[in-house]
């Protein structure tokens, strides 16, 4: 990863910066285009698309700029990227199909939208950098399928935690170390948390209580935990995974046997409230006696398991480099690996009645848990990404998994189309497989 300075710095010499147009002028997509318009070389923010306009502009001025045209066709995109003018729009389809934009960040998290904004990127043979833990989650390796059948990276993003596991784990794999265990370092827990628990925190930090809430009521611990096992290969140990309190994270090895985790296969976990407090590790296994006595002497414990972690996850910050990846070196930081492994599922986060309508993610009415992608289809459960608006047919008790059953689904939503689809063509491919 490091030769991506040298590459970045060869473009920014031959005046040939990437051009990247970003979707999303939130917390972070504003975080992303101020990093990218102050520190970065070789990489251009040619566009922003927002609901907004306001929004979109607003970040282009907080990084120093100040003429920005707003364009609503192509062509006028197009001619604005050729001459170097700053635009805005609030339609990011534009993004998706200017031939001289080279990568699109989605920085959303809403998934149907999500998913017509990666479609078209792919469609119009752009590289697609994911911010969106919903859609990767939910119809990531359907999305892959296509990306791949186009010739271009889908990827999700360094910076956040999946991405940032990641990298530890293709190092330790690469050096000859076997990862076992990989996931994040989460400081708080509470499945109960809604919109208004989060409210004070959210406005003070200036983000979406919602989504706030979905952090701390561990939905996006599950999604991102269901990326990396989608990336891996990884499963859970249980049922919405262990997640054992630790002092430190180094501290996790007392709670994870060698021979489970190599039965296993493999786990996706977190330790909660541990130091150093943020980031992401791997843990990597070795039964070699000279190689442990080697790692004992350097601090690393005494084997044969060893913990590997980063103490932080900057996602606007290293976004950047996650586009670098995918143009110069046509490299993914993390993408599905074939078939899915493990799936988000919906928890009533009440008693709900029939007829309610759900709030999704980090709302009033259902939290997420991971399980195996076997589990969660042998008993029809609904993934939390897309409970969004579909409303009860019957009463579910609170801490009760929704099914399908449970629920009819707003109509003509294309994520839920692209999630049969994936259903139907890994499921051929498995027969297919056995044949």
């Amino acid at each position: 990863m490091v030769i991506v300075d040298q590459a970045l710095q060869k473009r920014h010499e031959e005046g040939n910066p990437i051009r990247v147009g970003l979707i999303g002028a939130g917390y972070i997509g504003s975080g992303i285009a101020l990093e990218m318009m102050t520190g970065i070389v070789g990489i251009k923010l040619a566009a922003i698309s927002n609901r907004t306009l306001s929004k979109a502009a607003h970040a282009f001025q907080v990084a120093g700029v100040h003429s920005i045209a707003t364009v609503q066709t192509v062509s006028e995109l197009e001619h604005c990227v050729a001459t170097g003018q700053y635009a805005v729009t609030d339609d990011p389809m534009l993004l998706c199909r200017a031939e001289n934009i080279d990568a699109v960040i989605d920085a959303t998290a809403d998934i149907d939208f999500g998913a017509r904004v990666a479609m078209e990127a792919i469609a119009n043979g752009k590289a697609i950098i994911l911010m969106n833990a919903a859609l990767d989650a939910t119809v990531g390796p359907i999305l892959k399928v296509y990306a791949d059948r186009a010739g271009v990276i889908l990827t999700y993003t360094d910076g956040d935690e999946p991405g940032v596991a990641m990298n530890l784990y293709r190092f330790l794999k690469t050096v000859g170390y076997k990862p076992l265990l990989m996931g994040q370092i989460k400081g708080f827990l509470d499945r109960y948390r809604n919109p208004e628990t989060q409210r004070e925190f959210a406005e003070k930090h200036k983000q979406k209580a919602a989504l706030v809430a979905s952090y701390a009521d561990g939905t996006k611990l599950s999604l991102e935990a269901t990326i990396m096992a989608n990336a891996t290969g990884f499963k859970v140990g249980t049922r919405g995974m262990h997640g054992p309190r630790c002092a430190h994270v180094k501290d996790i090895v007392n709670h994870f046997s060698a021979e489970e985790l190599l039965e296993g296969g493999g786990w996706v976990d977190y330790v909660l409230g541990a130091e150093p407090g943020s980031g992401a590790f791997v843990v990597a296994y070795t039964d070699h006696p000279a190689k442990r006595e080697y790692m004992a002497n350097f601090k690393m414990g005494d084997g044969p398991l060893h913990v590997f972690y980063t103490p932080y996850h900057i996602a606007h910050v290293q976004a950047s480099l996650s586009v670098a990846r995918a143009v110069l070196f046509h490299d993914a930081t993390i993408a599905p690996a074939g078939a899915p492994v493990c799936d988000t599922f919906a928890v009533a986060k009440r008693d709900l009645k029939a007829g309610e309508t759900l709030d999704g993610m980090g709302g009033f009415t259902c939290y997420g848990v991971i399980d195996t992608y076997e589990t969660c289809q042998a008993e029809n459960l609904l993934p939390i990404t897309l409970s969004q608006d579909c409303r009860l047919n019957r009463d579910v008790e609170k801490d009760r998994p929704i099914t399908y059953a449970d629920v009819t689904l707003p109509v003509g939503r294309l994520c839920d189309k692209l999630r049969a689809e994936q259903t139907a063509y890994f499921s051929a491919c498995a027969i297919h497989a056995q044949v």
